[in-house]
């Protein structure tokens, strides 16, 4: 007894839909873990990376840890100190970054530092805080909290609210200034 094609493709096919409605079972949590995203975390020693902009070198950083984490808002922490050093174009220093702790929001383009965080320059300038971000595309540290800055001939300047300062330390702005400053005699610059 044979059955005509149609038919048997007809019994065919609700055979093998029951095979497959009753063979794929999926666990609802599982489903769920699926969708979730890993973080991954991978981590480096004895670190020493290079920034370059437009084929020029910039600086070089040296961390003894390095923990780059793969999120939604990817970052890298640096969180056993790192070192900077600023490169002018003919790729002498120019000025040096030191901190405890630092964290680059790679999305953002900017790096948190803090734990005694000191900035220096060839000129003698020294920049001191606690907490202070820098920004990559500008070039520019600033913060909302108290820095202190040493000059040469003991010079040293406050600032109360912080600061925005480039990264050479030769342009500071500071938020509600105070403390001693050797003043030319022709008067205050403009």
């Amino acid at each position: 007894m044979f059955l005509p094609v149609h038919k048997f493709l007809k019994a065919a096919t609700v055979t093998v839909s029951c095979f497959f409605l009753f063979a794929c079972e999926n666990d609802m949590n599982e489903v769920r873990e699926l969708g979730k995203q890993k973080n991954t975390v991978e981590e480096g020693k004895n670190i020493e990376g290079y920034l370059s902009q437009t084929a020029k070198m910039k600086a070089k950083l040296t961390a003894p840890l390095m923990r780059r984490y793969i999120t939604d808002s990817p970052y890298i922490e640096f969180p056993n100190t790192l070192h900077v050093d600023f490169f002018n174009d003919s790729l002498q220093v120019e000025s040096q970054l030191n901190s405890k702790y630092g964290r680059y929001k790679q999305n953002e383009n900017r790096i948190f530092l803090r734990d005694s965080v000191v900035i220096f320059n060839t000129l003698g300038d020294t920049l001191h805080c606690m907490e202070l971000w820098w920004d990559q595309a500008t070039e520019k540290y600033y913060t909302d909290k108290p820095v202190r800055i040493h000059r040469p001939r003991g010079q040293i300047i406050y600032g109360r609210y912080g600061l925005v300062a480039n990264q050479t330390l030769t342009d500071i702005q500071l938020n509600s200034g105070s403390g001693r400053v050797e003043v030319p005699k022709e008067g205050m610059p403009e």
